[in-house]
């Protein structure tokens, strides 16, 4: 069996990886692939709201979350992991 071993670099989860990376790479780089992040998750949402509403938004989100939560994480891992990559990349 494999355990997560923090200090390999191959080793450990997505989420943990992209963790190191943004305590260790550039602060200015760090900043602003988080602004980033913010950035397009706040222009999904502000799509979302106009063609559902805001109250439905949250209902679907809170089913998601609760019915599909292996999907959520899935997906967090991709971005997890292409954004590990765009700051290793910028960081050289």
């Amino acid at each position: 069996m494999l355990y997560e071993d923090e200090d390999d670099f191959f080793m450990g989860s997505p989420r943990s990886k992209f963790f190191d990376i943004l305590f260790n790479a550039n602060r200015e780089l760090v900043k602003t692939k988080l602004l980033e992040i913010v950035d397009r998750y706040s222009a999904m949402e502000i799509l979302l709201e106009k063609q559902v509403g805001v109250d439905a938004l949250e209902g679907m989100i809170r089913t998601v979350l609760m019915d599909e939560m292996d999907a959520v994480v899935e997906h967090n891992n991709d971005l997890f992991i292409s954004s590990v990559g765009e700051i290793l990349t910028q960081n050289e």
